[in-house]
């Protein structure tokens, strides 16, 4: 048993990690808990079993900032091939219409600005979407019959990087949570009037967690339950550099965790609003809003605040 009196050890961070084609999120999640024989993970947005890159997988405290991290803005490298809808709108379906329309690389760049900024996305049928109760790609798989509304979601940038030849072509997508690189596939596809569907998708940033500081799962299992692997952990404010910080003091850390406010300590005037992130010595304490003068936590991370990067017990 952990520290905590549960199975497993308190460890506190993010794990950014290179997802191979083949495996699904929830199962990378769950190499990686292992590895570092942590008492609790998840993981900062699906990535599908055919898509690679960077999945962003928080231990035990972190997992309080998921939804920040799931904000963040993500880029993504992926195929298009003309011709040829599936049924998952990627290559594991079956293919479910065709056309002999092939389009050129100005038709292509030219219905683009089209897809940025907020758009209208219905999403593929086998998506995570959940329907009283039920993922959308349980249901679809079991044949049964159900609707998906268009959302809208936000593109920042969509870019044809390269033809590689009248079947296919590659882009780079920067866009906010929520946006499908299937869907924008498949819905391109008919503005040019074919038909298609997104190959060799990859992913290449979530906000802080890019291939720089990536670790591939060949590298995690050969450090399973090793000290080294330390290395591969990232602070629980990782994804928090976008939230204004508000440092506070020891005394005030104290009141805090006792589910106190503190007198706002930002030096000027702020919208109740606006979230703040209380912080000693750059590590995060507390989430919270400043009312009158006083701040009020929403969130408070119980971890020992002078530990700088991580707390990895690994005994």
């Amino acid at each position: 048993m952990g520290r905590w009196g549960k199975k497993g050890n308190p460890v506190n961070g993010w794990v950014c990690l290179d997802k191979p084609v083949g495996v699904t999120s929830t199962q990378m999640v769950g190499k990686v808990r292992y590895a570092f024989n942590a008492q609790k993970a998840g993981h900062a947005g699906t990535l599908d079993p055919l898509a690679s890159g960077i999945l962003a997988i928080a231990l035990g405290e972190a997992t309080k900032t998921i939804p920040y991290a799931v904000d963040t803005q993500k880029t993504y490298r992926f195929t298009i091939r003309w011709g040829e809808q599936t049924s998952t709108d990627d290559a594991e379906g079956h293919m479910i219409a065709s056309s002999d329309v092939r389009p050129e690389k100005a038709a292509i760049e030219a219905a683009l600005p089209e897809f940025t900024g907020e758009i209208s996305q219905l999403p593929p049928r086998f998506s995570a979407i959940k329907l009283a109760g039920a993922r959308a790609y349980d249901l679809a798989r079991n044949g049964e019959e159900f609707e998906l509304s268009p959302r809208p979601v936000q593109v920042h940038s969509l870019r044809l990087l390269e033809v590689l030849d009248p079947e296919n072509a590659v882009f780079e997508l920067i866009c906010g949570k929520g946006t499908y690189v299937r869907a924008l596939a498949r819905d391109l596809g008919l503005r040019l009037g074919s038909v298609a569907h997104a190959r060799d998708i990859r992913r290449l940033q979530v906000g802080p967690f890019n291939e720089s500081n990536a670790i591939s799962l060949d590298s995690l299992e050969q450090l399973v339950h090793n000290p080294t692997l330390s290395e591969y952990l990232l602070p629980v404010e990782t994804p928090l550099d976008d939230i204004p910080a508000m440092a506070i003091t020891g005394s005030d850390a104290t009141r805090l965790k006792r589910g106190q406010t503190i007198l706002a300590r930002t030096g000027q005037v702020e919208p109740s609003d606006v979230l703040f992130c209380a912080r000693i010595h750059g590590k995060a304490v507390a989430l919270g809003f400043i009312e009158a003068g006083e701040f009020r936590a929403v969130r408070i991370f119980n971890i020992p605040t002078g530990v700088i990067k991580s707390d990895v017990d690994y005994t």
